[in-house]
Parts: C-alpha cells; sequence; structure tokens
C-alpha cells in the first residue's frame, strides 16, 4: 500500500473494506494529493467518506476528521458541497448520536454549503431520533421549504416523510398531520409516520383509523397497532387484530401477543401461540420465551414455565428474573431461593439486580432467615452483585425481616442510617412490627417520624391507641386520639385481597 502510484490510488478506494484499508488509503492521499488531477483527489475522498461514514465496518470519528481536514480542498474544488456534509450527517443519524447530524447541519450552513433534499432528509432523520430541545422539526420544515425542497415534485416524497417522522417522533400530531395532507404522494412510510404520531399520544382509536386506511400494511403496521393494543391494556382488541393478520408476525409481533393473553388470563390461546411459536422458528428467541414463561406463571402454571426456562439454551436477567418473580408471586418460598442461588452458582454471564434480590428478601423476610437476609443485603451494600441500587423497598425488606424477628432496635438503626429517604412505609412497617412484639416506646418512636412523613394517615395513631389501650395506660391513649382529631387525621379505608407478594413488574 505505501508503494500506490497515485493513478492507482482511486481505483483502491473504491475497494476500502477495513478500517486498516481506510486508514492507509488516507495516509496516501495525503502524500499524493498534490500530484493528483483535483477531481481524482475529490473522488477519492468521496469514496473514503462514504465507507468511514456509512459503511458497517467504518468509523464515523475518522470520518469527521477525513471532512474537516479536506474541507478547504473540497469547498474549492468539488461542484457539491452538499453530497460530502450528506454523507456524513447520514452516518450520525443511523448512530447513537443522532444530535450531531443536526450539529453538522447548522455548520454546513454557518459555511454557506447550500443544502439540498438530501441533507433534509437525512437530517430530519437525525432529528427524529435525537429527543434534545435541540433543533426542532419546525425550524427544518421552515428551511427545507425555502430550499424549495418540500415541493409538489415526486422526487421529494421523501423529503416530506422524513419530515413527518420527525414530527411524530415529537408527539405532534396536528403536524404531522398537516404535513400529511399537503404531500403530494403519500406511501406506506407515510401513513407509517402518521400512525406513529397517534400511537406516540396514545390515541389508539385515531391510529386504528390510519390503519385501516393504509393501501399497504407491512408486519412493522401491524406489530406497530397490536403492541399499542397490549400496552394499552386492550388485550381483546390485541388478539383479534392478531387473528386477522395476512403477513408472517416477528418477534416482537409474537411478544406483543402474547403479553396480551397473560393480561387476559386466556391460557388456551396461550397454549396455541405456544404451538405456533415452536412450528414457526420462534422457539430460539429469549424475549419470547420469557414472554411464555411470564404467561404461563400468571396463569398459574409453574411447571410449564418452568419447563420452558429449563429448555432455554440461553438465558438473559429477565428469564431468571420472570421465573424467580413467579415463584415468590405464588408464596413458593423454597423454589425462589433455590433458584436464585442456581443463578449465581451456574451462569456467571448474569448477575442479579435490584429486582431480583427484593424477590429474594421479601422470600427470607416470610421464612423469617435474618442470617440469610442479612448476607444478602450485605452483600448488595459491598457490590458483589455489581452496580446494584439500594432502593426503599430493598430497606423496607430488611426492616420487614428485623422486626418479624423481634430485632427492632437493629431495624430502627437501619432507618435511622438509610443511605436514602426513608418512607411512611417503611416506618410503618416498624411500627406494625412494634404492636407484635408489644413494645411501646419504640412504637412511640416510629409514630414521631409517621406524624411528620404522613401527618393525615389516622391508622397510625389507632395502632398506638390500641397499644396503650391493650397495656391498661388509658391516659396516654385518650391523648394520642385528641392529637388524631386535632389534626384531623383519618384512618385509610382498608380493602380485603387475597396475600401476595408484590414485587415491581420488568
Amino acid at each position: 500500500m505505501p508503494s500506490i502510484s497515485p493513478a492507482d490510488l482511486l481505483a483502491c478506494s473504491g475497494r476500502c473494506f477495513t478500517k486498516r484499508d481506510l486508514r492507509l488509503l488516507h495516509a496516501a492521499l495525503l502524500r499524493r494529493r498534490h500530484i493528483l488531477p483535483a477531481a481524482d483527489a475529490v473522488a477519492v475522498l468521496a469514496k473514503l467518506l462514504r465507507f468511514a461514514a456509512v459503511s458497517p465496518a467504518g468509523d464515523l470519528r475518522h470520518a469527521s476528521v477525513l471532512l474537516s481536514l479536506h474541507l478547504p480542498f473540497i469547498s474549492a474544488a468539488a461542484s457539491h458541497l452538499a453530497f460530502f456534509y450528506n454523507t456524513l450527517i447520514r452516518g450520525f443519524a443511523v448512530s447513537s448520536s443522532p444530535s450531531a447530524g443536526i450539529e453538522l447541519f447548522t455548520a454546513m450552513r454557518r459555511a454557506g454549503a447550500a443544502p439540498d433534499a438530501f441533507t433534509f432528509t437525512f437530517v430530519l432523520k437525525s432529528c427524529s431520533r435525537c429527543h434534545s430541545p435541540g433543533r426542532l422539526p419546525s425550524d427544518l420544515h421552515a428551511q427545507a421549504f425555502k430550499h424549495g425542497c418540500l415541493s409538489a415534485r415526486s422526487e421529494h416524497v421523501h423529503v416530506h416523510n422524513a419530515l413527518l417522522h420527525a414530527y411524530a417522533s415529537r408527539s405532534a400530531v396536528d403536524d404531522a398531520h398537516r404535513v400529511f395532507d399537503e404531500m403530494p404522494v403519500r406511501d406506506v412510510v407515510s401513513f407509517s409516520g402518521l400512525l406513529t404520531a397517534h400511537l406516540k399520544n396514545n390515541q389508539l382509536d385515531s391510529a386504528r383509523m390510519v390503519f385501516d386506511q393504509m393501501p399497504h400494511r407491512d408486519v412493522v403496521s401491524w406489530t406497530a397497532m397490536i403492541s399499542a393494543y397490549a400496552r394499552a391494556s386492550r388485550p381483546q382488541d390485541a388478539l383479534a387484530l392478531f387473528d386477522a393478520m395476512p403477513v408472517q408476525p416477528d418477534e416482537v409481533t409474537m411478544v406483543s401477543v402474547v403479553s396480551a393473553c397473560t393480561a387476559l388470563g386466556d391460557l388456551a390461546t396461550g397454549e396455541r401461540l405456544r404451538l405456533y411459536v415452536d412450528s414457526n422458528g420462534f422457539g430460539w428467541m429469549v424475549s419470547l420465551r420469557n414472554a411464555l414463561m411470564d404467561m404461563y406463571a400468571k396463569c398459574g402454571c409453574l411447571p410449564e414455565a418452568r419447563e420452558l426456562f429449563d429448555g432455554m439454551a440461553i438465558r438473559s436477567l429477565a428469564s431468571w428474573n420472570t421465573l424467580i418473580l413467579a415463584y415468590a408471586s405464588h408464596g413458593d418460598e423454597e423454589s425462589t431461593i433455590a433458584l436464585f442461588h442456581q443463578m449465581l452458582a451456574h451462569d456467571n454471564s448474569v448477575k442479579p439486580d435490584g429486582v431480583t434480590l427484593l424477590a429474594v428478601l421479601t422470600m427470607y423476610a416470610h421464612k423469617g432467615c435474618v442470617e440469610e437476609g442479612r448476607t444478602v443485603f450485605d452483600a448488595m451494600q459491598r457490590g458483589d452483585y455489581g452496580k446494584v441500587e439500594l432502593t426503599v423497598e430493598h430497606y423496607g425488606c430488611m426492616v420487614d425481616l428485623l422486626s418479624r424477628a423481634g430485632h427492632l432496635e437493629e431495624a430502627y438503626k437501619m432507618i435511622e442510617q438509610m443511605s436514602i429517604p426513608s418512607n411512611d412505609v417503611v416506618w410503618g412497617v416498624l411500627l406494625g412490627a412494634c404492636r407484635m412484639h408489644g413494645n411501646i416506646d419504640m412504637a412511640e418512636k416510629a409514630v414521631q417520624k409517621l406524624r411528620i412523613l404522613n401527618p393525615h394517615e389516622g391508622g397510625y395513631y389507632i395502632l398506638l391507641i390500641d397499644m396503650y389501650t391493650a397495656a391498661g395506660r388509658t391516659a396516654e391513649a385518650m391523648e394520642v386520639r385528641r392529637t388524631m382529631n386535632k389534626t384531623r387525621a383519618k384512618k385509610t379505608t382498608g380493602w380485603s385481597c387475597p396475600t401476595t407478594v408484590c414485587l415491581p413488574q420488568q
């Protein structure tokens, strides 16, 4: 490569396939640009920039260096400067830094380069993927109109579509509708943009009207509508639409449909979907098997959920959590803890997170396993499980565990020394344990905290009144009653429900 001739440099630049090729060819260009015809040097730069910015094997950082380093030469020698900006903006638009595409467009305008239709297509795509309060679609809308890129000519349809999707990404339904109504030609991309705008605003009935009017509906359109119904707790509509689906569903479709079955508790349809999954080659998909496990668990079929879990060649954190939460929610303490230890012993690639550990601590609290709970909690604090954020729920489980076992002083100190603010729920757990163990002194401390955190809740006062009364301390009971009446605290109405383990959903 170092001995490449100027004549061969142009041909070699078209065969740039790796970052090493890019570096070598760029170095050769830097040494020989002064002896190359200007047109050939521009062509080499165009090919190298295209590879660096757009190719999956490229390098956006090197692409940025290419453009900034050679911009003075390109500006003097190239007849269409926008092409070079467009190429790099296009790369940023699909990267993890779409805002850089908007910044480059701003730099392009400051440099006096005239944007074209491709420029606006790519920068609007960047805008769709960037939700910072920077450049808004309306700003780009005005500029695209000013430069004649929103005319009635058919070649500008992609600009209209990009603008429509940019408005849709910001949930600007009225603006998206206006662009849609003004479009000279509409295609499936146009309808998809309008559909997205309504779905992002949770306007499901309006979205369904757009969906029904679409001249062509691909799997993305069907899946978007089905998923929206499932998320909006309209599982019947999701399943009905799935049954009418004429195209092959994908993984996202199937996960949404299984979630709809879970919400309905429709085990029969769920079983039918599992057969469909296995017979159509979806069975290897981890997220789909997780959804099926969750469906079985919530329908009370834990053996079937475990069978799916045991048959997985690859398990994600969600796989472990789905089954651990299933056992915990059904009060199966032994299986919850056994599966947790299996996770630690057999899957070094996956570490428990806050959800996993909350389920385990809850089970330890129910079993009264104080030492085991302390071990897990201490390991969380040391970071043995990786970066796990301690939440008030984790502290609440430990306070419950210690309090049930009669370690009220330790529970009190734990609340006082929490690394995050405590709340009335944690102090309420301690107060309940004080009643269980007849510790009035600690109950008084807990109520003092609760009067600050939730002064209008009368249940705490009533519990302390009952404790005073049971101990024959009627004067204190009457004083608490007067304080309760003075603050106008009311006891929250209780509701009767089956005892379950309440854990956050993933």
